[in-house]
């Protein structure tokens, strides 16, 4: 089976509830409220882990600071378990515009041509 993890901060302090009264109660209904929050979404509570962690104090040093982590784990769905290869989507190839050429006026074939329109024989220029 394959799994996922999820690691979230433990809550540093209590929460206030009705009925609640001291930290270490509050502090217990914080941890309930986180852990079902997540187990809603589907994951299991796995452990609790103390880990440390390197932060800045001022400008120049470092201290070393430890955090309460809580694991939780899930498995994986099947769709997520499938290596599929990327889906390289191609753009389609681009249509070229129509262009319409509009004629102010077709030629009528029937007609007979215009004598007038036309320019005089060189035997008549010449006159």
């Amino acid at each position: 089976m394959s799994y996922e993890y999820k690691v979230v901060p433990a809550p540093p302090r209590g929460l206030k509830a009705k009925g609640v009264k001291t930290a270490e109660d509050r502090f217990a209904h914080a941890l309930e409220t986180q852990m079902n929050e997540l187990a809603a979404e589907g994951w299991e509570y796995l452990r609790t882990d103390t880990l440390p962690s390197e932060q800045r104090e001022g400008l120049m040093s470092k201290t070393t600071v430890y955090q309460n982590m809580l694991v939780f784990r899930r498995t994986k769905s099947s769709k997520e378990t499938q290596v599929s290869e990327p889906v390289r989507k191609i753009a389609p190839p681009l249509k070229a515009p129509v262009v319409e050429a509009k004629l102010s006026e077709e030629p009528d074939v029937t007609s007979k041509p215009d004598l007038e329109k036309k320019s005089p024989s060189p035997d008549l220029a010449a006159e």
